[in-house]
């Protein structure tokens, strides 16, 4: 059984692009439905995408994936997702907020909104992670998680789709773990073992 009691950590906050639907059926699917603490998700797409992902994701998952909606409170066993065309933000009291406020790094939702939120709420409890993606969003955001004290992981450049995303991060601050696509999921269960 996996336990906050013998980590500290209290949320996960995830940032993706080119090639996340690879990367998310390779990393959700392997969390255990009682991992313990809330995941949000910040996957680029189309304005104008549907809940696919959301969908398909939650049917190969023992977590709840849905697409977050606004003011909706935070729970452990759940995946939430950016909707198309808004930033997902975490506000203090744990629940999440939605914004269609300018983009960030050409996209809307954005990575480093939603890193940079979650930093301010969660601190040194917060676990930032940078997967496959074309551009250097969410750089900055996993900075910010660093610099409050939070742990950071990124997917190994030499196993993404698209190296850019992992490479601006590591570049930009010393990061605690890179690995291997698949090996995200067991560093995440390990953390709260």
């Amino acid at each position: 059984m996996l336990t906050t009691e013998s980590c500290h950590y209290r949320a996960v906050v995830m940032g993706v692009s080119f090639g996340g639907l690879n990367a998310l059926k390779t990393i959700i699917p392997q969390l255990p439905g009682d991992f313990p603490v809330p995941i949000m998700v910040v996957q680029h797409h189309d304005r104008h995408a549907d809940d696919f992902l959301a969908e398909f994701l939650n049917n190969q998952s023992a977590l709840h994936v849905k697409v977050a909606e606004e003011k909706e409170k935070v729970t452990a066993g759940s995946v939430y997702l950016a909707p198309a065309n808004y930033h997902l933000l975490v506000e203090d009291d744990a629940t999440l907020s939605l914004s269609l406020d300018e983009k960030v790094n050409y996209a809307r939702p954005a990575v480093d909104v939603l890193f940079e939120s979650a930093a301010d709420v969660y601190g040194a409890k917060l676990i930032g992670i940078i997967l496959t993606g074309a551009n250097n969003d969410g750089s900055k955001g996993l900075l910010c998680i660093k610099e409050s004290g939070g742990l950071s992981i990124v997917q190994d450049p030499a196993t993404a789709e698209a190296p850019n995303m992992p490479e601006a991060a590591i570049a930009i601050t010393t990061v605690d773990h890179i690995v291997p696509l698949d090996g995200v999921a067991p560093l995440l269960v390990s953390l709260f073992h």
